[in-house]
């Protein structure tokens, strides 16, 4: 009997998304026991301050990583969209599974969407990039922190603490949320965070067996679509610090990326978008177009 030990994050999203690749995993290959070891992380436990200033969002993976060199875990499930773009050295990434919904999305107890706001609404969210796009849309509006899982992030929007927020679809979906969607945010105007949507899974690298189990699992359109927004991201040297944004769509044989690199303090944006078939080389293209329009500025700034 072959038994898989995957190690998650406690929050409720992260354990759904964590059961459903065990689903996915024991249907692969029958007969698989998968077993889910729960951890708490530094990411999970600090909600007082933003993820810039405390790390990054490589604290979500941190204890999960250690679990598996410490032969407690043989692999972990994460968003991709918290995968720093270069993984500690020792591990691979054999699965990404089919994406989501990309999209961020627009959540209001009373209004319809972002243009509805009136002057000074209080819009709670964390996110760089998603404070540049709002401030980029409607520079009036009073912009709040928010941390926390999605079901504390809806329980103080309910309390009055915001007139809007604005979560990941992939996330509201998943956990059965989907009346709370007001509007989705999307592309061309709206772009979410490279990866966004897209479930990984992580083990060791030299840990063969593992990986081929993982790599059932494994979608080749949605793993050339992320590879070239987070080759964009590595480019740029983007981190949850820079507000950056990207999303690749396959477009018959080729890929087309969009990328966006913004300014949370006063909502100043640059673009800029390319085509090609190899994904990390489009990644390059575009972070060099948007460095041509200005975005290292916008860069340092965020240092």
């Amino acid at each position: 009997m072959t038994i898989l030990r995957i190690a998650t994050r406690k929050s409720p999203l992260a354990l759904w998304q964590t059961e459903h690749v065990a689903d996915r995993l024991r249907v692969a290959h029958p007969g698989l026991v998968v077993e889910l070891v729960p951890l708490s992380t530094r990411g999970d436990e600090i909600l007082d301050r933003s993820l810039a200033a405390i790390g990054g969002k490589g604290l979500f993976l941190k204890e999960l990583e250690i679990a598996m060199q410490r032969g407690e875990a043989d692999c972990a499930v994460h968003s991709l969209k918290d995968v720093p773009m270069e993984l500690e050295p020792g591990f691979a990434l054999p699965a990404i599974l089919t994406r989501a919904d990309h999209a961020d999305a627009f959540v209001s107890n009373r209004f319809d969407n972002i243009d509805a706001l009136p002057q000074g609404a209080r819009v709670g969210t964390s996110s760089l990039r998603r404070q540049a796009q709002l401030r980029a849309l409607c520079p009036d509006l009073q912009l709040l922190d928010l941390r926390g899982n999605v079901n504390t992030r809806l329980a103080k929007l309910d309390a009055g603490d915001y007139d809007a927020i604005v979560l990941a679809c992939a996330g509201l979906q998943r956990l059965g949320f989907d009346a709370r969607i007001r509007a989705r945010l999307d592309a061309p105007a709206w772009l979410p965070a490279p990866a966004q949507g897209a479930i990984a899974i992580e083990c060791r690298s030299d840990d063969p067996h593992v990986q081929a189990l993982c790599a059932a699992l494994d979608d080749a359109d949605t793993r050339a679509c992320v590879s070239a927004e987070r080759a964009m991201n590595r480019a740029l040297h983007g981190s949850c610090h820079v507000p950056v944004a990207a999303l690749a769509q396959r477009d018959g044989e080729r890929l087309r990326l969009a990328g966006l690199v913004g300014s949370a303090a006063d909502g100043r944006v640059v673009r800029a978008q390319g085509e090609g078939d190899a994904p990390d080389a489009l990644g390059v293209d575009v972070a060099k177009q948007l460095l041509a329009q200005g975005a290292r500025a916008l860069i340092d700034q965020c240092a």
